[in-house]
């Protein structure tokens, strides 16, 4: 009880008596359920509750905040309920505590899943109030600094968990001290050896330099006092993580990267940062391109100070960080500064506060376009690595983007429309392609075309959440219309089977349908037909069952034997219909098609060798054939069998061009020793005929010995 009455006693110093007599309420409901549970150290679980609420009271967390800490593992770890919680504290805290609690009620198929899910949950409650994930920082802080009571698998895989995610969120909100401790913590138990060997080595190193550095320190120190400058100057170490870090990036020795000073330099207003930047530069000299101004363009997290690197004493490099008192204390504690600092600068808060509440925003965005929590995940690990670059827009405007950052992130983060539209980008006034990495500074202009649209290829580049996630959202809109269009061509024809019209089957019957099929709407019932989760004759067979229900004059269903039908290609189905490369089939082929669950037709010719071997399901066959307006081109392939000599390749495809088809690809087998060469062409033809116009066009060719059609 002495702990309790310790820490109300802190919070008399912040809050009035009522909010303390909530907290209070708090840890004896906290307490009493979780009396009998221990952790793993043994010592009472009700220590924890209360540790995180310690950390929070740090940074002047209001009553609710602190009440929601206390309780926050009570829903997950006993029976206490959210309608209890809430009849008890009110909704805002039953809310927080909710948002902060884990999913393990529910089943997931694997651990990532269960994860990702549970992370899903709790950004988009803090993206309702942010206080859910300061409570959830000060959990996962106060479980990292006792972790040792754990077994080793489960020391490595918290760790991780904490490096991969947590780290990265504090360091997206600007609570810079909770990240580098967050850092140091999972790599003490990720990898302890390395973590004792430069701890060590550290805590060796700040001796042997404590002279020298106080040394640069007074230089410094009187420089300022010379120019009449109010300044706070202190050392800065970096920390454990930090070095290892770039250790491993820049292949630094231990002594390469310690050997490096810095320093920090506190001044009343911002027209003093860049005084005193003059004053460093005066007293040391700068080395180039290591002048950064965040104080102008801040960082997304609210983040601001000016960063110059020095020709320091003895040649060593001297970092220097140069702010106010406000930034820093933005700088050290980001969103809790809200908090913290109230009586802070009002303009620099109400600005981290604006950009925390844009980036949570975007979240929800991201989330209404995942088609899952991992997906989710995958999305938003992007922004939560924000080491920025910073473009500009025609206009002059400067948007901040994550370093690999490319044109077509640029484009969707001007707006969506541009993204789903751009074809090309004018970088730096030059002509360069979409995938193109920006840099610091670059100007970047998008070039769009209304017939464009985003291409799946876009993915593998991309590095933004929000651009991934509008990229993924229009390919699955795309494949649910072209799916649901081959959907109900399929449907159709079973109907017919089944002597029933489509316009025989009226809107009730298909209400009645997606009711027993749990799905949203009647196309999506057709797109899961075009893409073979149902059968289209079985969907028939429903719609017609329901239309007897209701005693409508429709024609008995069929028995299943009289099901088949054809289906007419027209080439131009999109991501629905798929020609199989194992067979390459194009028209004038005879085809059959084959439904693969959840990937749409795929279209084999009727001799298939890999379609024979797979065996596949009756079910999963349909019997297709071409239209005969066939539009588009198809990949055929041939093979020749030449006399190689100099010039050959170049007549062969002069060839090929004439006949009007187009090369896609090109290999070239040599047997060893031998003076026949095979040569093989992947071309793009219209149909049979024009297949059979390209082969007599290289065979013509003096060094062509033997053409046939190459089936893979």
């Amino acid at each position: 009880m002495s702990d309790i009455s310790e820490f109300t006693r802190h919070l008399g110093n912040y809050l009035p008596p009522p909010d303390v007599a909530l907290v209070e309420r708090a840890f004896h409901f906290s307490d009493s359920a979780h009396r009998g549970q221990f952790r793993k150290s043994g010592e009472p679980y009700i220590t924890h509750p209360l540790a995180v609420a310690s950390i929070l009271s740090q940074w002047r967390l209001d009553a609710q905040g602190l009440a929601a800490a206390l309780l926050h593992d009570v829903m997950e770890d006993t029976s206490v309920t959210k309608l209890e919680l809430e009849s008890k504290f009110g909704k805002p805290v039953a809310d927080m505590v909710d948002g902060v609690s884990k999913l393990d009620q529910i089943e997931f198929t694997s651990r990532e899943e269960a994860q990702a899910e549970s992370f899903r949950k709790m950004l988009l409650a803090m993206a309702q109030d942010v206080r859910v994930i300061l409570i959830k920082l000060a959990d996962r802080l106060h479980n990292m600094r006792t972790l040792d009571a754990m077994a080793p698998t489960h020391r490595r895989r918290i760790a991780r968990e904490t490096i991969d995610i947590y780290a990265p969120i504090a360091n997206r909100l600007g609570l810079n001290a909770l990240y580098v401790e967050l850092q140091d913590l999972a790599f003490k138990h990720l990898y302890p050896l390395r973590f004792r060997v430069l701890a060590n080595a550290i805590k060796a190193a700040r001796g042997n330099r404590r002279e020298v550095m106080n040394r640069l320190l007074d230089v410094i120190r009187e420089g300022f006092a010379k120019s009449g400058i109010a300044a706070a100057v202190t050392g800065r170490e970096k920390s454990i993580y930090s070095v290892y870090k770039k250790m491993r990036e820049k292949r630094y020795s231990f002594s390469q990267v310690f050997d490096i000073f810095g320093v920090r330099v506190l001044v009343p207003d911002t027209t003093a940062c860049y005084a005193a930047l003059g004053v460093l530069h005066s007293l040391y000299k700068p080395i180039p391109g290591k002048f950064k101004d965040y104080i102008a363009i801040p960082k997304a997290n609210g983040y601001q100070s000016l960063h110059t690197t020095l020709f320091g004493p003895f040649g060593t490099p001297l970092e220097a960080q140069l702010r106010t008192h406000d930034m820093n204390r933005i700088a050290e504690a980001g969103v809790a500064a809200h908090w913290l600092y109230k009586s802070g600068s009002e303009l620099d808060l109400a600005q981290a506060q604006r950009d925390t509440a844009r980036w949570l925003q975007s979240l929800l965005e991201i989330q209404s376009e995942s088609r899952d929590s991992k997906e989710f995940l995958e999305n938003i690990k992007g922004d939560l690595f924000p080491d920025e670059i910073y473009v500009f827009t025609p206009k002059g405007k400067i948007m901040a983007l994550p370093q690999g950052a490319t044109a077509v992130d640029f484009a969707y983060a001007v707006h969506t429309d541009i993204g789903h539209h751009c074809v090309a980008a004018r970088i730096n006034y030059e002509l360069m392609p979409l995938r193109t990495e920006l840099k610091n500074g670059d100007h970047v202009e998008i070039l769009t075309s209304p017939t464009a649209r985003p291409n799946p290829s876009w993915l593998s580049f991309v590095g933004t959440g929000k651009a991934r996630s509008r990229i993924r959202h229009f390919l699955k809109g795309l494949q649910q219309k072209e799916s649901a269009a081959l959907g109900e061509r399929l449907l159709t024809q079973a109907l017919a089977t089944l002597k029933a019209a489509p316009e025989q089957i009226t809107w009730e019957r298909w209400e009645s349908l997606q009711r027993e099929y749990g799905a949203k709407s009647q196309l999506e019932i057709l797109a899961d037909i075009g893409v073979g989760k149902r059968l289209s004759f079985v969907v028939a067979q429903a719609l017609t069952r329901i239309a007897g229900r209701n005693a409508d004059a429709l024609a008995p269903a069929a028995n299943t034997a009289s099901r088949t039908g054809t289906l007419t290609l027209r080439g131009v189905e999109g991501v629905a219909i798929q020609y199989a490369k194992c067979c390459r089939p194009i028209p004038g082929d005879k085809v059959l098609g084959q439904f693969r669950k959840g990937h749409g037709l795929l279209v084999h010719t009727r001799d298939c060798v890999t379609l024979k071997k797979q065996r596949p399901d009756p079910e999963q066959l349909v019997d297709v054939e071409w239209a005969h307006d066939v539009e588009g081109v198809f990949d055929a392939g041939i093979r020749l069998l030449i006399e190689d000599r100099r010039g050959l390749l170049a007549e062969l495809a002069l060839a090929i061009a004439d006949a009007e088809a187009n090369i896609d690809n090109v290999s070239l087998e040599r047997p060893d020793g031998g003076e026949v060469s095979a040569i093989f062409f992947s071309v793009q033809v219209k149909d049979r005929n024009h297949l059979a116009h390209v082969m007599r066009a290289v065979r013509r060719v003096a060094a062509v010995r033997r053409v046939q059609r190459a089936r893979t």
